[in-house]
């Protein structure tokens, strides 16, 4: 992205849209579900941290591998509704409560 560009950005929005495109091309839709990876792994690591578990534990616990969850926090991971709501209501005792807009 020039930097001429970056002087007529004056919202976050128009930011996005001059780096990864408009909404709803190849390369937004590729970085707005990277961004959503990231943020649930940070959701994830965040919450087995203050529930005091090691990722083998959270794993013993939903009946998986160590190694999923890893993978899931490290943001490489596709995860499901089902199995995002088994970490976290069932591994957690976290609420989940999901938004569609």
């Amino acid at each position: 992205m020039p930097n001429n560009t970056l002087k007529t950005v004056s919202t976050f929005e128009e930011l996005l849209d001059a780096k990864y495109g408009k909404s709803g091309t190849a390369r937004r839709n590729e970085f707005e579900e990277s961004s959503q990876r990231f943020f649930i792994s940070e959701m994830l690591k965040d919450a087995r941290k203050r529930a005091d578990m090691t990722q083998a534990q959270l794993a013993e616990k939903i009946g998986t591998k160590k190694s999923y969850i890893s993978r899931i926090e490290n943001g490489k991971g596709n995860i499901t509704i089902e199995t995002l709501i088994k970490l976290f209501e069932t591994g957690l005792n976290r609420k989940v409560s999901i938004t569609i807009s």
